[in-house]
């Protein structure tokens, strides 16, 4: 029984075998038949590259079709989603590329590489749905990082750290709060995780990694703070009241700063934008050699101030630039210009405790106090002294008014001398000197005289004469050309006027003789007239006497015969 036993699991053994033999040879079988009637290198009936179906493709088939689809994703958007807000970056923005080689590499080994299981496992699975191989995506790393570095205010809550305020010459101590930013680094690794792995070419948001952010300056750190480390004021009393409120809205905006040890501060990122929704009003400003009216001037004198407190401080100047002419304010090469985004101040604290500023307006007197922890000895005295090295005049330049009268003359107000200044840094100690080095150096432009000269009336060439006088720069050469040409031109005035007059007197007389002419011509005809009528007369009255005569005699006839008819 155990012998019969035996043969019959034997048996069955066999015939399991046999058919297991039987089912491979008949997949190999099938295998090489199906290799022997399609090229080894068409790829799978099935087969997907991410979304482009690669069947039946040869490899340059397929890298054409890949090639053709990521290209077409250039304008896609992705949504890279940060703590507090989101950004949009295109593929086209991060540079995103495929490995088409080994994209198409992986697809052509479906079925065509690894052991017959395998090979075998992946045909049937075919039969039933598709296989998608990875696009192999990558992003730029470096491009990707700056795009997100440069929107880190929309993407990071900041932490904000812990401050002071100053009441009544006491500190008080204010707590920070945590921040969320976003690791750049792991953040770009792991887009690239999920273009690889997981994005399937529709959900185009990705969240980014982030970390908590600790605030700096703990309480007992900040108490610390009651030493003065620097002071300076200056004047501004004299300022118009746009040029005052930009002054104390620019000094407002610094107050209160704390400057913990290696920070970097700059001044224009702390009072910027210069616009009237910021505080600012319309004040002088220079430009191009010139004062102009200019929304946020004056803030100069606030950065100024500023630099003069904390050099006595002793904080490392990072960036300083002086004013392109000389200001009113403070000696030569003890000033700081702000001017656009190119010209700052900045300054970092090099300590090893934080620094606090305070800012003051008050009396029209602007002042800036660095306070901190006082290291340097008590006998030791930093003071900073200007040296002018060189001067230059202002030179004239002239303008011409067509407009206004010839010989009239105005000038700018506005005009500066050039200079070459330096700054010395001197330490004194126990009243000794100790140290002189030159601190900084600075030129100053010039700023023209401009004088406007009215040329309404000037010929050509006396127009010539005038701006070849005003070629010398000599004033006096000027003015004597537009004298000359003044009195040419009333000269010429008074002869024409002259002129015009004896004109006006020949007209009189000849009019006169006309008239005269006239009036005897009329009293000829006159006379003529008269003798006529007088003729005419003397006959009518011939004429007469001869009726009369003619009359008389019949009367007297008449009497006759009436004389004897009374009879």
């Amino acid at each position: 029984r155990g012998y019969e036993e035996f043969m019959r699991k034997y048996r069955k053994y066999l015939l399991s075998a046999g058919i297991t033999a039987v089912g491979l040879a008949m997949f190999v079988g099938g295998y090489k038949i199906k290799a022997d009637s399609k090229a080894d290198d068409v790829i799978a009936d099935g087969v997907y590259i991410g979304n482009v179906e690669v069947s039946n493709m040869t490899l340059d088939e397929a890298k054409s079709a890949v090639d053709s689809y990521v290209n077409s994703m250039n304008n896609v958007t992705f949504t890279l989603k940060g703590a507090k807000g989101s950004i949009k970056a295109t593929a086209d923005d991060m540079a995103l590329t495929a490995d088409v080689d080994a994209a198409v590499e992986d697809a052509m080994a479906v079925t065509h590489t690894g052991n017959l299981i395998v090979r075998y496992k992946q045909s049937v699975d075919l039969k039933s749905e598709p296989i998608k191989v990875g696009m192999h995506y990558e992003v730029d790393k470096e491009k990707t990082a700056n795009i997100i570095n440069a929107s880190k205010d929309e993407l990071n809550i900041a932490a904000k750290d812990s401050t002071l305020t100053r009441e009544n010459g006491e500190f008080q101590y204010v707590p920070g709060t945590h921040g969320t930013e976003v690791n750049i680094i792991d953040s770009v690794y792991g887009i690239n995780d999920y273009l690889s792995n997981e994005w399937d070419g529709t959900n185009n948001e990705i969240t980014l990694v982030t970390e908590e952010i600790d605030p700096k300056g703990t309480e007992d750190q900040l108490a610390n703070i009651k030493d003065l480390l620097g002071e300076f004021s200056t004047d501004y009393s004299s300022s118009a009241a746009g040029r005052a409120q930009n002054v104390a809205n620019a000094c407002a905006k610094i107050n209160g700063t704390i400057l913990y040890p290696g920070d970097e501060f700059s001044v224009y990122e702390a009072i910027s934008p210069f616009t009237e929704e910021n505080g600012y009003g319309i004040a002088g400003a220079y430009e191009n050699g010139q004062v102009v009216e200019s929304v946020g001037g004056g803030v100069c004198q606030v950065a100024t101030t500023l630099y003069n407190a904390i050099i006595r401080a002793e904080l490392e100047i990072t960036m300083r630039y002086n004013h392109s002419m000389i200001v009113n304010y403070v000696k030569p090469s003890s000033d700081a210009a702000i001017a656009g985004t190119y010209k700052d101040l900045r300054f970092k604290n090099t300590l090893d405790a934080p620094v606090y500023i305070e800012g003051i307006t008050e009396g029209g007197i602007l002042t800036f106090k660095v306070f901190g922890v006082e290291t340097r000895p008590s006998n030791r005295e930093v003071s900073f002294e200007s040296e002018t090295i060189s001067t230059t005049p202002p030179k004239v330049e002239f303008q011409y008014d067509y407009n206004s009268s010839l010989g009239n003359f105005s000038k700018s107000t506005s005009t500066h001398q050039g200079l070459v200044a330096k700054l010395w840094k001197v330490v004194k100690v126990d009243g000794e000197v100790q140290s002189r080095e030159e601190f900084n150096n600075s030129s100053y432009n010039s700023s023209p005289t401009i004088i406007t000269v009215g040329v309404a009336g000037a010929s050509s060439s006396q127009l010539s004469s005038i701006k070849s006088a005003a070629a010398s720069g000599d004033e006096s050469r000027v003015r004597a050309a537009v004298s000359a040409a003044k009195a040419a031109n009333e000269q010429k005035v008074k002869e024409a006027q002259e002129k015009a007059k004896e004109e006006a007197k020949k007209e009189e007389e000849a009019k006169k003789k006309e008239e005269a002419k006239e009036e005897k011509k009329d009293n000829k005809k006159k006379e003529k007239t008269d003798k006529t009528d007088k003729a005419n007369k003397d006959n009518t009255s011939s004429n007469k006497d001869d009726s009369s005569s003619k009359k008389d005699n019949s009367k007297g006839d008449s009497s006759d015969n009436n004389s004897d008819k009374e009879d």
